[in-house]
């Protein structure tokens, strides 16, 4: 099992989470680009970062929309976004090739993440922008979204993710985060519903009802009130039930 976090959102002087205690936890970072945060200062410490840690790089590619943290949807045109997600990769590589390691797997933030689960024009967007750039990269994001399918469809590698502090609609969609309890913050409650889907067991959706889900990765948000102390109860949950925790990309 994977377990990935996004790390390097903050923006000039303003910080917001603990990436290098993060680096001590996960085995994937996904790497905020500059769009919906983060800045090259920043996002050349965390390659380093996470490099000097053994943990590898992920592109969180996000709309442009840093007022707005990349959660508010975004009406752009496909070609454009096509461009943006390319800017994207290509400002993450350069750091990641500084440091002495690659972007090697591209994750959606946010909006986007959210949009391209349904909205079909911007789903083929974004494969577009990873196919043109390199199309041996995996791809992260939720099943059944048009992005997953539409991305095996174009022979990109397809990874399933689940959120270990959010809820789940019956349909195994997320709840939306304006809905209340739609992030979980009790580590011990997060930590046992990531053990339960990595050994295939159901968790309970957030009408009560029991869900099944099978990922691949398991995402601990960093910015989750508490996210290192849950990142280091899930991982240690995960041990105990002797769940290897290793990247998914290598």
């Amino acid at each position: 099992m994977d377990l990935n976090a996004d790390l390097g959102e903050g923006f000039g002087q303003w910080q917001l989470g603990d990436d290098d205690a993060l680096l001590g936890v996960i085995t994937s970072a996904n790497v905020a680009c500059g769009f919906h945060a983060g800045d090259p200062s920043i996002m050349r410490r965390v390659c380093a970062g996470a490099t000097a840690a053994g943990v590898v790089i992920g592109a969180q590619v996000s709309y442009r929309d840093l007022a707005g943290f990349g959660r508010r949807f975004v009406d752009v045109a496909p070609d454009e976004l096509t461009a943006d997600v390319l800017y994207q990769l290509g400002a993450l590589e350069a750091f990641a090739r500084v440091a002495g390691s690659r972007v090697r797997y591209v994750k959606p933030h946010g909006a986007l993440y959210n949009a391209i689960g349904a909205h079909e024009q911007q789903a083929a967007a974004v494969v577009r922008a990873v196919v043109e750039y390199d199309r041996t990269l995996p791809v992260l994001g939720l099943p059944g979204s048009a992005w997953l399918r539409r991305a095996a469809d174009a022979g990109l590698t397809v990874v399933a993710e689940a959120f270990a502090d959010r809820a789940y609609t019956p349909e195994g969609t997320l709840v939306p985060r304006r809905c209340p309890g739609a992030v979980l913050h009790d580590p011990d409650r997060i930590a046992r519903r990531c053990v339960a889907m990595a050994t295939g067991e159901p968790i309970r959706d957030v009408d009560g009802g029991s869900l099944r889900l099978a990922p691949e990765s398991v995402c601990v948000h960093g910015d989750t009130p508490g996210a290192v102390a849950i990142a280091r109860r899930v991982r240690a949950a995960l041990t105990r039930a002797g769940v290897a925790l290793a990247p998914f990309a290598a």
